[in-house]
C-alpha cells in the first residue's frame, strides 16, 4: 500500500510540474488599429508561442482580460493541437475584441489553458500594456 501511495504521489508531483512549466508569450499586439475609445475592434490574434504544453493536450483555450476592467468580455478562441512541448501559434487564427482603453494604458492578460476534452491539464498566462 505505501508503494502505491508513494508512486501515486510521484506521479502526480510529475505531472504538476509539468503543468507548471506551461508557458506562454506572444510578441506584441500585431497589425490592429490604434484604439482608445473604449470601443474596440474585432481583429485577429496575435501570434502566440506556448512552451512546455502538457502532454495529452488536444485543444488550447485562449482568453483576453483587461486587468484594469476585468468584467469586460474581450473574447478568445479555441485552437485544436496534436503536437505537445512547444508550438507557435501563427496570427490571426482568431478573432477576438482588440484592447482599447478609454483613459491612458491599461494591462492585459492572455490566458491560455490546455485542455483534453473537458479536463483542463495546466494554465498559462502573458500580460502586456496597451497601449
Amino acid at each position: 500500500m505505501k508503494t502505491t501511495l508513494a508512486l501515486a504521489t510521484a506521479l502526480s508531483l510529475g505531472a504538476s510540474a509539468a503543468a507548471a512549466d506551461f508557458s506562454l508569450s506572444f510578441s506584441g499586439w500585431g497589425n490592429i488599429p490604434k484604439c482608445t475609445s473604449g470601443r474596440p475592434n474585432t481583429v485577429g490574434s496575435p501570434a502566440f508561442t506556448l512552451k512546455d504544453v502538457p502532454a495529452g493536450t488536444t485543444q488550447i483555450q485562449f482568453r483576453l482580460t483587461d486587468l484594469d476592467v476585468p468584467g469586460y468580455n474581450h473574447g478568445g478562441g479555441k485552437v485544436k493541437l496534436k503536437v505537445n512541448g512547444s508550438v507557435k501559434i501563427p496570427a490571426g487564427t482568431f478573432k477576438y475584441k482588440s484592447p482599447c482603453p478609454p483613459n491612458g494604458r491599461h494591462t492585459y492578460e492572455w490566458t491560455a489553458t490546455a485542455k483534453n476534452g473537458g479536463k483542463t491539464l495546466g494554465t498559462a498566462k502573458s500580460r502586456k500594456q496597451y497601449p
